[in-house]
């Protein structure tokens, strides 16, 4: 009997018993007969009861949330997007959001905000700087406009990216030509630039070689002129060859006496007499 009763009690204990599991990228709350519970559980088992409590978990990795919409441009044309918002959960918020705004927050907050946002920052930018680096102060203006609302709320916005943008086929064409005109002009202008700096290059350089021969010119005079021709002669007297040099008269010659040694004149011989 006691057996059979302590069967029963078992059975109703797991009937009544539930467990929940909190993963490494997850907090969760706990409601109890519709009352949040203050305390955020940590990552690990929960135990409740499934009769009148409910295990909520919320992530608290980064989530990729993505959308596809609309976006106006200055000009009145719709632009269909494909746009990525990347946002992550402050673990100490996770009671508060559940709390104040439930388990379906995306849709609540999170792209209520970001359509707004998005709306009221591309409606200031032509269609064509969705194609260029005005691309990414777009990015920054509807995330820094999303952090605004939502950071107070629990949310943090890492970044917003808009991954592709489809314009009206005769619009795109147009733009991609003037694309492709702006960027030929740009590397004709570093051409251009190319050509101007080995120019003054050019120039610096025979300046500095004019200026080099006009202060040698300016630094010769006719005693250094004397001296480099007297240091030429002397350096081809020294030499043992024979050689003839030949001067306009005027130019000074220096001439070690001692080393001209004459020839003895030849001895006469008498005759042998006949």
């Amino acid at each position: 009997m006691n057996v059979t009763r302590l069967a029963l009690a078992a059975t109703a204990l797991s009937l009544f018993t539930g467990c929940a599991v909190i993963h490494a990228d997850q907090v969760g709350v706990k409601t109890r007969l519709g009352r949040l519970a203050p305390e955020v559980y940590e990552p690990g088992p929960v135990v409740y009861n499934p009769l009148v409590s409910r295990v909520i978990a919320l992530p608290t990795r980064t989530v990729n949330l993505e959308v596809k919409l609309d976006l106006p441009s200055s000009e009145g044309l719709n632009i269909r997007a494909e746009i990525s918002i990347l946002y992550s959960i402050d673990p100490n918020y996770a009671d508060d959001i559940v709390r104040t705004i439930g388990t379906n927050y995306e849709e609540v907050m999170i792209l209520s905000v970001f359509r707004s946002a998005a709306a009221d920052v591309c409606a200031r930018f032509m269609a064509k700087d969705m194609y260029t680096s005005a691309r990414q102060d777009i990015e920054h203006e509807i995330k820094t406009r999303m952090d605004e609302i939502l950071a107070p709320r629990g949310f943090t916005i890492e970044n917003v990216l808009l991954k592709s943008i489809q314009l009206p086929p005769g619009l795109q064409a147009a733009i991609e030509d003037k694309l492709e005109a702006e960027q030929a002009a740009q590397r004709m202008e570093f051409v251009l630039l190319q050509e101007q700096q080995e120019a003054e290059r050019r120039r610096i350089e025979a300046e500095g070689v004019a200026q080099a021969h006009r202060l040698l010119t300016e630094s010769l005079n006719e005693e250094i002129i004397a001296w480099q021709s007297l240091a030429v002669f002397q350096e081809l007297a020294s030499s043992p060859n024979t050689k003839i040099i030949v001067t306009d008269g005027a130019t000074p010659l220096l001439i070690d006496a001692a080393e001209t040694v004459p020839s003895p004149a030849p001895t006469p011989t008498k005759a042998a007499p006949r």
